[in-house]
């Protein structure tokens, strides 16, 4: 008989009384998300991509069913949304209300990538740059809404914003040779150079658009994801450490890009999420965080179920609040929401450099 698990169910009720306790209000007005198919909650539905989840079995343990979201429940930034107050998730852009986007909008989007090439192999995504152009055309509604620019920068100044892109500027760029020149133009070091001048860049322009209190999330350890076990690990189980080094060096000038923006900009609030390191403390110890497979996705066909992502209709796993990756390259809901949790409030100190949500929302 197949086992049925409330474990779900019983974290996402832990999840809601932790934020119920912060307070009956919002602990910040506004809460606008930025990235790639970690956190994307359907802005790829209706555009020319393969990069979608809007089918089942993605969504089997969301309320709302296969809404886009890369996982079989909450995302880390829905997790992050109900521990800020918010009675609801935060909504797409695409689709977006006016009333909406004064309590902040997502604007990720599967496949996107710092690069305005990452990811094209997929067809169409909304590249970083294209996000910030959006959120740029919704801080232009916000103004008006709002009755000026004052008004409007002032809000803002007040608003947690969370970017988490450079995943797939490795996964589907540098580590792609077949589609990309990218890793005979640069060695790992040069190529975390470029993307990092890139980023700089659009981060600016975000604090110009009135951004201040900005949680930039550094890439996790994706060498260890079921697809590239299944692709490049003998045993299925080793890291790729090739990968997941030159994410290091990318992150190592993230944590750089923050203190110097602290330093520099006038009333930057910027702080880095070391995704990298608490994916690696939870991998260590997966049974202390209720874990039993790290290696395999929930849903998925091939070796390490990573090697095509879940197909549409097809059977998960049973059990999958003990699996840390839901199929071949995102995390389930546990794992999410395992991370929400310590973006909010750090575990450890290293989870968070300076500040952790908490209290980023309360600066």
């Amino acid at each position: 008989m197949e086992r049925v698990s409330c474990v779900p169910l019983l974290r996402r009720l832990l999840l809601l009384a932790a934020a119920g306790l912060a307070g009956a209000e919002p602990q910040v007005p506004c809460y606008f998300v930025f990235g790639d198919s970690l956190v994307d909650n359907g802005n790829n539905n209706n555009i020319a991509s393969m990069a979608r989840a809007n089918y089942p079995p993605y969504g089997v343990d969301f309320p709302g069913g296969a809404t886009g979201r890369f996982s079989n429940g909450l995302t880390t930034a829905d997790a992050i949304s109900r521990l800020l107050g918010f009675d609801d998730y935060i909504p797409p852009y695409a689709g977006a209300t006016s009333e909406q986007l004064l309590t902040g909008v997502n604007f990720a989007s599967a496949a996107a990538g710092i690069r305005d090439d990452t990811g094209q192999q997929l067809g169409e995504r909304i590249s970083f740059s294209a996000q910030l152009q959006n959120y740029q055309a919704a801080v232009r509604q916000l103004v008006s809404i709002l009755g000026g620019e004052d008004a409007a920068a002032n809000r803002l100044s007040q608003c947690i914003f969370t970017v988490g892109m450079g995943s797939n500027d490795y996964l589907n760029n540098y580590f792609m040779p077949a589609f990309y020149p990218t890793s005979r133009q640069y060695t790992p070091e040069q190529y975390a150079d470029v993307l990092i001048n890139q980023y700089a860049q659009q981060l600016r322009t975000l604090y110009n658009y009135g951004a201040r209190k900005v949680a930039v999330f550094g890439v996790g350890q994706v060498g260890c994801s079921p697809n590239e076990l299944a692709q490049n690990s003998r045993n299925g189980v080793t890291c790729i450490e090739r990968i997941n080094s030159a994410v290091r060096m990318f992150n190592r000038r993230v944590v750089v890009l923050v203190n110097q923006f602290n330093r520099l900009l006038p009333g930057a609030l910027f702080t880095y999420i070391n995704c990298y390191g608490i994916f690696e403390s939870i991998m260590r110890t997966p049974v202390e965080h209720g874990l039993a497979v790290t290696n395999r996705g929930c849903c998925g066909v091939g070796r390490n179920n990573g090697q095509v992502t879940c197909l549409p209709y097809q059977a998960p796993c049973a059990n999958r609040d003990e699996y840390l990756f839901w199929d071949a390259f995102h995390p389930t809901e546990a794992a999410n929401i395992f991370v929400g949790r310590r973006a909010y409030s750090a575990a450890m100190r290293s989870d968070v450099y300076p500040v952790d949500l908490s209290t980023l929302a309360q600066l």
